[in-house]
């Protein structure tokens, strides 16, 4: 006789079945991620560039098979919960500790890039979406950024080369910042605060940012810092500008399933409320510790995603104007923080 069971058995088999379809793929990106990891930390290569090469190397496994729905979902879904979790990091603290000069640099940076972006774009005959995906990633944060963009912009058939591309170009350019901007601020003379308004200012990379500030000072690795999470704090409300204004002004086919896109992404949300917890104090610094690396390795496994599901080929039929599209925002981003600093000295 069959023991009934006292609970309904289809909620758990669609459960298994969800985790079945999407497990192989994500515990796949999982290793691929925590292999880059170990090559970043012996021998010093961003976490980021290896995981997406890494995954471009396994790009056959996102082309058919069981791998293949949970590389999707990875590259998807947990790109946006890493994004999502940068919030507990960012508090009201870090605009009040910069002062309103500054802070005000800091933004009209991020702003004039993106348009920089828009304009240098339409002048080399590419397209709006990646305009604002290779100009929020410069002016923001990086890969983080190029991701949470690519999130809600509305799909394409170059979407996914378009997105790899602005990652490792953003990842390549911040590597070589690194090492070169350091060098720039010692040849004009600045003083510890303006060297790290300018690395902070400047470099995309959370990581690269802390490596160049760190390398000059104590003083200059805190304000590069500083003002780096100040440009992070920036992601939410340019990611809810970029939103509204492509469900207002945008393509009508919405997004990939054909659906709308919604009027404020749940990971932006979810951003803002991690925020604004941490603002007031609700977040110990232990969860904002956890909450953290949580974040950075959801961004990493699910970038090694990405790279899985482009080819090496995609990447080289960008084209040489997107290149030059992304080296001419780097660095008009620099040039404009230089000035500022000049302005204010």
């Amino acid at each position: 006789m069959a023991l009934a069971l006292p609970f309904p058995t289809a909620p758990l088999s669609r459960a298994q079945s969800f985790a079945g379809s999407v497990g192989y793929g994500f515990l796949v990106s999982a290793v691929i991620a925590i292999a880059a990891q170990f090559l970043s930390d012996h021998y010093g290569a961003p976490a980021m560039l290896m995981a997406l090469l890494l995954g471009i190397a396994f790009h056959f496994l996102a082309e058919e098979g069981r791998c293949a729905p949970g590389i999707a979902f990875t590259s998807r879904t947990v790109l946006r919960a890493g994004v999502a979790l940068l919030g507990a990091r960012i508090s009201v603290d870090l605009l009040i500790g910069l002062g309103p000069r500054l802070i005000a640099l800091v933004v009209a940076g991020v702003v004039l890039t993106i348009l920089f972006g828009l304009i240098g774009a339409k002048i080399l005959g590419r397209g709006w979406r990646f305009a604002l995906l290779t100009g929020g990633a410069v002016a923001i944060c990086g890969a983080s950024a190029a991701m949470a963009i690519a999130a809600v912009l509305p799909r394409g058939e170059r979407s996914e080369q378009n997105l790899i591309f602005t990652v490792l170009g953003v990842t390549v350019l911040s590597t070589i910042a690194m090492i070169a901007y350091p060098l720039i601020t010692a040849s004009l003379g600045l003083d510890a605060q303006a060297t790290g308004v300018f690395l902070g200012g400047t470099i995309h990379d959370v990581a690269q940012v802390v490596g160049a500030g760190f390398s000059v000072g104590q003083e200059t690795g805190e304000t590069a810092t500083l003002v780096k999470l100040i440009r992070v704090t920036m992601l939410a409300p340019v990611v809810l500008v970029f939103s509204l204004s492509i469900r207002a002004f945008g393509p009508a086919e919405g997004t990939a399933d054909g659906k709308r896109p919604p009027l404020i992404p749940g990971f932006v949300l979810a951003f803002l409320a991690l925020a604004g917890a941490n603002s007031a104090g609700l977040v110990p610094v232990a969860a904002q510790a956890v909450l953290g690396d949580m974040s950075r390795w959801a961004l990493l496994i699910s970038i090694a995603a990405v790279g899985m599901k482009t080819s090496l080929k995609t990447i080289f039929e960008v084209g040489g104007q997107a290149t030059l599209l992304i080296v001419a925002e780097t660095l008009f981003l620099a040039i404009f923080i230089l000035a500022g600093l000049a302005w204010f000295a």
